[in-house]
């Protein structure tokens, strides 16, 4: 190790800078966190305890005079570069007016979404993103083997030694909102949880790893599946107009029972057909069901008293509908082109 630190001190020493290219050149060799002596500090642990102090001294003298080199080229040629670059104006041109921005599609929509629940009842609830194992998981009667448990879906948090921590995780749906309302709050509950979601999937026009949720939430005495029916019917009018067609298939969540997945006629194609709705016809806007009795009881709610639905969908997907997107990666690319077209929405 100190053979290595001598050899590139001399390095840093011999190393010639006549310009802003070879100063760069110079950053990323010697001073940038992934430099020759970077890759020096991170072997630092594999030298012998009774050597580590004086190889650590010997290592930042060499740091401090390759920063020190480069800050000095650095202060030499900013005072010696020239300022006075000319710059012609043609006052001739007209005046660019000022422009206003839009509101993202995204954002309008959800903004709706809220607006419709809340007519009906429903409030608002948040909660973290970073989340552990057991609210976006484990209480939502996740079994320990489920595949969305696997690193091919779900993106979990690396400690700093670079060890994968299994227990922490970025959120997959905000369903760990709703577990933490049930057990902060006795029902009854009725509360939608907007939010963005992560996923670990290969991005493309119908999927991202970063996408945008709603999920709701009702548990009361008495509540049944044509409460849920009743909710999202409604929901699915009020949203894309009275002459929608509703469907709902049986489905399979582990945290509702029964379970069943909503469809309305594409929007885009009028039931046609086309690749946002796979070419049958039908979209699907929300997973849904009533609320599974282990669930209820690991939130600390009486299952024999009150039973309750939940229901989630997919921002982007309803905002695609609505206004005839055919690509899901348009609300993430910034493109102004794009965005100019919701002025005024």
């Amino acid at each position: 190790m100190q053979e290595k630190i001598k050899e590139i001190t001399q390095q840093v020493a011999d190393y010639q800078i006549d310009n802003k290219e070879q100063l760069e050149a110079f950053r990323i060799a010697y001073v940038g966190r992934k430099s020759v002596i970077g890759e020096l500090f991170d072997g630092l642990k594999e030298v012998a305890q009774e050597d580590r102090r004086a190889v650590g001294q010997e290592l930042n003298a060499l740091k401090n005079a390759a920063q020190a080199k480069f800050d000095e080229f650095q202060t030499l040629m900013e005072a010696t570069a020239d300022k006075s670059v000319a710059v012609e104006f043609d006052l001739t041109l007209p005046v660019i007016p000022n422009t206003l921005g839009s509101v993202h599609p995204l954002t309008v929509v959800r903004a709706r979404i809220i607006e419709i629940f809340e007519k009906m009842g429903f409030s608002l609830s948040d909660g973290p993103e970073i989340e552990s194992d057991f609210y976006n998981f484990t209480a939502l009667n996740f079994a320990e083997n489920h595949p969305a448990r696997e690193m091919q879906d779900t993106f979990f948090i690396e400690k700093k030694g670079g060890e994968v921590a299994d227990d922490i995780l970025l959120r997959t749906h905000t369903s760990n909102v709703q577990v933490r309302l049930m057990q902060n709050q006795k029902p009854p509950l009725r509360a939608i949880m907007p939010g963005r979601v992560y996923r670990n999937e290969a991005i493309s026009a119908r999927a991202h790893c970063l996408f945008h949720q709603v999920e709701g939430l009702y548990v009361d005495k008495n509540v049944g599946f044509k409460d849920l029916k009743d909710t999202l019917f409604h929901f699915a009018k009020e949203m894309f107009g009275q002459d929608t067609k509703v469907r709902y298939r049986p489905s399979y969540f582990p945290f509702t029972e029964p379970s069943a997945e909503i469809d309305i006629t594409c929007l885009i194609c009028k039931g046609k057909g086309c690749n946002v709705c796979k070419y049958s016809g039908w979209v699907e806007i929300a997973g849904s069901g009533m609320v599974d009795p282990n669930v209820l009881e690991l939130c600390g709610i009486d299952s024999k008293e009150y039973t309750g639905f939940a229901f989630g969908m997919g921002i982007e997907r309803i905002t695609m509908l609505k206004y005839g997107i055919k690509d899901l990666r348009l609300f993430t690319e910034n493109d102004v082109r794009f965005l100019r077209q919701f002025d005024g929405v």
